[in-house]
């Protein structure tokens, strides 16, 4: 049973008329006869009683009617929607964020891209960086926002769009509010509130613990609202890229003696055909204002 037959049926079963039908085809009346003599011999009987000027469907012919039209529906909206993601419309892009990315960064960038792009959806998955490199290798994500210490693989194609400084965050009334900067070896025995989503603190701890530097882990949580909750609370310090500070109340401090950064990539899958959608978000992020690192 090929397509054109089913699109063909279709068009007679609704004029009856196999002159206008092939008109409505757009292909001349003996090819669409025969293809519904090839549809006939293929289900096994008439679809069609044809009588001098009265042409109505058989028995076989309503029983099979709702099955073909749905198939010609369907033909037609896979269509439609074809033709609207290769124009980019009415089409969802996934992206991956790290958790540890601060939420508003990634939305004024997505407030800006539906702003210029309002027929495209955009769906945001967050989550520990692993999960989400894993997410964008399987096809799960088409792009997303990485920042890890490691290099990624040959296959993913980097885009660095922003660095930022890690901070030091501090209760009110913390006894270092009045000090410009924090240094590491400051750190010595203080209480500290750990981030487990922290995807560079096990390479840092290792330098810290390399100069003498031991804080002293007090707590410890994926969900950086709980962390900053206890920090705020007063039960020690945290370790912050500089824009994931969303408490107002919290004072914030650079480390210092050495300082330590990170760079955010926009990551896609190298050699993967991608869609016009994920061109645009690129170009998007290419030309967003993203955050400068402070001197």
């Amino acid at each position: 049973m090929e397509m054109q037959q089913i699109r063909y049926f279709v068009a007679l079963a609704e004029t009856l008329n196999f002159t206008r039908a092939a008109e409505q085809c757009n292909v001349s009346q003996p090819a669409l006869t025969r293809a519904i003599q090839q549809l006939e011999h293929e289900l096994g009987g008439p679809l069609f009683h044809r009588e001098r000027n009265n042409t109505h469907l058989s028995e076989l012919g309503r029983m099979m009617m709702p099955y073909l039209q749905s198939v010609a529906d369907s033909a037609r909206a896979a269509k439609v929607a074809a033709l609207s993601a290769k124009k980019a419309e009415n089409v969802t892009l996934t992206l991956g964020a790290m958790c540890t990315i601060g939420p508003e960064l990634v939305a004024d960038l997505i407030i800006r891209f539906q702003a210029a792009h309002p027929d495209v959806a955009v769906k945001v998955v967050d989550g520990e960086a692993r999960s989400m490199i894993d997410a964008l290798e399987k096809g799960d994500l088409h792009l997303s926002l990485v920042g890890v210490p490691e290099d990624l693989p040959d296959q993913f194609h980097q885009l660095p769009i922003f660095e930022e400084r890690f901070v030091i965050a501090l209760p009110p009334g913390h006894r270092w509010a009045e000090r410009n900067a924090i240094r590491v070896a400051d750190l010595d025995g203080e209480p500290y509130v750990s981030r487990s989503t922290c995807e560079v603190f096990k390479t840092v701890a290792r330098e810290f613990a390399s100069r003498g530097v031991m804080p002293k882990k007090v707590f410890s949580s994926p969900r950086d609202e709980w962390v900053q909750k206890m920090i705020k609370a007063g039960l020690g310090f945290g370790f912050f890229p500089e824009h994931s500070v969303t408490d107002p109340d919290l004072i914030v401090r650079p480390l210092i003696e050495p300082e330590y950064s990170r760079t955010v990539y926009l990551a896609t899958m190298r050699g993967r055909p991608h869609s016009p959608a994920v061109g645009a978000f690129v170009r998007e992020a290419r030309r967003h204002e993203w955050p400068a690192l402070a001197a």
